[in-house]
């Protein structure tokens, strides 16, 4: 994957993981909460992914 499809990725996982942890919150759902912020870490890790490749190149 390129730079963009990661930081794309990473940013839609983020923007998922928070709804989740949202609703896991409003609804006293602390699995929900946790896939939600386990969703969120993974973007943040996509993220920093696409910018290493962006700063290095798409060969690493």
């Amino acid at each position: 994957m390129g730079e963009l499809t990661d930081k794309t990725k990473g940013t839609a996982n983020k923007a998922a993981g928070s709804v989740k942890s949202a609703v896991g919150k409003a609804t006293d759902d602390p699995k929900m909460q946790a896939k939600g912020e386990a969703q969120k870490a993974k973007g943040t890790a996509q993220n920093i992914k696409g910018s290493v490749k962006g700063a290095l190149g798409d060969d690493i």
